[in-house]
Formats: structure tokens, C-alpha cells, sequence
């Protein structure tokens, strides 16, 4: 913050009153908001991805590290379901956010539970109350078509599948709403980063 504050200071000289503010809200801006690189892809990640529908992501919900809203202790995961974001709690104050899809309200779902497990391009098969809702939906093997997408974290509550899952998703127009059955969907690109930084065992609180 220092060095945006110096930056700001030495613009002082060469600006104008309005264009300084200005830059000095560009400045802040950029300490509060630092973009973070893509994660590391497999060869199969590569082949994949190119399958999958991609859209242009609304600024918002990109991912950014941010200054920690949570207070939560590092390692830790919170969803903000009504924001529609999910946070990486890091140390030093910060958090890496994620926009995020979320159960809509006849299925959303909150509470604490811990990442039991972990897979890559995972299969998928419906849990029975959604196959009576859903006939047609059923079981999918790990692809480009699958609904859990590149990663999914499985969330237990002490030793029990609370079958809600993190994962990635092949609907990426859904992020930013309240689109799924319960689950929390992530871009592909983002619950690739995730699930790189998270070990199993971590803590999920949805709120």
C-alpha cells in the first residue's frame, strides 16, 4: 500500500484535481483486486477444456485475490451464497474469490462441513431425489459432458456425504446466479485453481 500511496503522491504534481482522484481510485482499486494467474493444465485438462462451452465472465465474478470479508482462519472456504462468491481464506489478510453458481431456493443449502475427497474430471451420478424429480438425468462417466466438470471436492459432515459437492460446471453462463440443485459450480478454469490449493481435509462453511 505504501508504493500505491507514493504513486499516488507523485501523480499529485502532474494532475489535475478530477483526473487524480481518478487515478488514485484506479490505484487502491488495483491493492484491493490483484488478479491471479491461471493455474497449471494436464493433457487432459487441454483436451477437455477446448470441448466445453466458454463464455465472456462478468468483471465481478472473476477470480481476484481480495482482502479477507470472512475472518475465517486460513485454509478455510466460505460461500457467500447470496454474493455468489467463494473465498480461499489466505494468510495476511487476503482471500482469493471466486465467482460461483449456487443452489436456487428450493435447493440451497448451508452449513459447515470438510473436503473428504477430491477428483479430477470425476463421474457423475444423480442422487435419487433428483432422479424422481428428473427422470431423464443419469449417470455420466468424466468429460467434457459431465455436469461436475474438471474437479469436484466432496464435502462430508463427521464421516457422512452430505452428497453437495464443489465443482466445475459446463453451463458457465449459470455463475453469478442461483442455478444448481444445492451444489456449488465453479468455472472449470477456477475449480482447477481450487482444488490445486486446497488438500483434503479443509473446512467448507456455506452461509
Amino acid at each position: 500500500m505504501t508504493n500505491a500511496l507514493d504513486s499516488i503522491r507523485g501523480l499529485a504534481r502532474l494532475l489535475p484535481r478530477t483526473a487524480l482522484a481518478l487515478a488514485a481510485a484506479g490505484v487502491l482499486a488495483a491493492c484491493r483486486y490483484e488478479p491471479v494467474a491461471e493455474p497449471s493444465l494436464n493433457a487432459r485438462d487441454t483436451e477437455y477444456l477446448a470441448l466445453v462451452p466458454t463464455i465472456e465472465m462478468h468483471l465481478p465474478f472473476e477470480r481476484y485475490r481480495v482482502d479477507d470479508p470472512t475472518g475465517e482462519k486460513p485454509g478455510t472456504i466460505v460461500v457467500d451464497t447470496k454474493a455468489k462468491f467463494l473465498y480461499l481464506v489466505e494468510p495476511g489478510g487476503k482471500a482469493l474469490r471466486y465467482g460461483v453458481a449456487t443452489g436456487d431456493e428450493a435447493y440451497g443449502w448451508t452449513g459447515v462441513a470438510t473436503v473428504a475427497r477430491k477428483a479430477e474430471w470425476p463421474n457423475w451420478t444423480p442422487p435419487a431425489e433428483m432422479v424422481k424429480r428428473w427422470p431423464h438425468v443419469h449417470p455420466t462417466k468424466g468429460g467434457p459432458d459431465n455436469p461436475l466438470g474438471a474437479r469436484a471436492l466432496y464435502l462430508y459432515d463427521h464421516g457422512h456425504d452430505t452428497l453437495y459437492r464443489i465443482h466445475g460446471t459446463n453451463e458457465p453462463e449459470t455463475i453469478g446466479r442461483a442455478a444448481s440443485s444445492g451444489c456449488i459450480r465453479m468455472r472449470n478454469i477456477d475449480v482447477i485453481d481450487l482444488y490445486n490449493r486446497v488438500p483434503v481435509g479443509a473446512t467448507v462453511i456455506v452461509r
